[in-house]
């Protein structure tokens, strides 16, 4: 009967370091997010010193004053996702069909950007789109752009940071999807005179939906409260939601409307992710 009981505990056991440090470093940063996004400075206080007051007017408050940003970082994000999507399948589809004895070493490449700080990938972006850059120059020798004309400090640049340094999350889900495929089932579809675009519309792109899905999510979440590319690459006209939390946290020192933008991010995030999963078909990934 003992050895009964152990064998059952075992799993739980197991699981025990893993929910603990979860419970620490993520459960409880929740509830004290939590907590202190219905606070409000104490009358007389200091700047930084809050009461709980339970003022739940701070979500409303924050949205109604920041809802621009909330739009921007939604669309930002979006945008990002589908380019990611448009540059990763292809690369995907060919490392995992067509790279042969390469694949190992394409796969290195997807990765390759991992061994570089986030923040310098970033600030590289800053001169390729610069004058400096090769883009820039070449665009107005071909009348592309008008003289005037830069592409850093836009709306296009923070776009295009952002679909950079979130590509290989899309690249690599589509991947291990696409290579779990197996070949015969697309020379099947061409047996029974299936073109080359049928074949990917009817057999490939629904065996990799599982790999789209993961990728997007994976894509579009944390971009959707990234900060670091809106402040280097961007200008005050293209501040995200992330850049309004962190100056709220850590400039103006104003936590509780910090907290409650997180969290009403948190929401709108789980809420379109939920959605967009059971839309895809794919409630399973949930």
């Amino acid at each position: 009967m003992s050895k009964v009981l152990s064998k059952v505990k075992l799993p739980y056991l197991l699981l025990l370091p893993g929910f603990l440090f979860l419970f620490t470093f993520f459960i409880l940063p929740i509830f004290n997010l939590a907590q202190t996004s219905t606070q409000t400075p104490i009358a007389g206080g200091d700047t930084g010193e809050f009461e709980q007051t339970f003022r739940f007017a701070n979500y409303l408050n924050a949205f109604v004053e920041y809802r621009e940003q909330f739009g921007r970082s939604f669309f930002y994000a979006i945008c990002a996702t589908l380019l990611a999507l448009a540059i990763a399948y292809p690369l995907a589809y060919a490392i995992a069909f067509k790279a042969g004895r390469f694949k190992n070493f394409l796969l290195v490449l997807v990765i390759a950007p991992f061994f570089t700080s986030f923040l310098l990938r970033t600030v590289a972006w800053q001169q390729i789109l610069g004058e400096e850059g090769f883009i820039v120059p070449t665009l107005k020798d071909f009348g592309m752009l008008n003289e005037s004309t830069t592409l850093t400090s836009s709306a296009f640049a923070v776009v295009m940071g952002m679909t950079y340094n979130f590509l290989p999350f899309m690249t690599l889900p589509l991947y291990a999807s696409l290579e779990r495929i197996d070949p015969r089932t697309m020379e099947a579809a061409g047996d029974l005179y299936a073109n080359g675009i049928t074949t990917f519309r009817r057999v490939t792109l629904p065996l990799s939906m599982p790999g789209v899905v993961a990728g997007t999510l994976l894509t579009f979440i944390p971009a959707a409260g990234d900060y670091i590319n809106a402040t280097i690459l961007g200008n005050p006209a293209t501040k995200m939601l992330g850049n309004i939390i962190e100056s709220r946290f850590f400039a103006i020192v104003d936590y509780p409307t910090a907290a409650a933008l997180s969290f009403t991010l948190m929401a709108a995030i789980l809420i379109l992710v939920t959605v967009y999963i059971r839309k895809a078909g794919t409630e399973e990934l949930v």
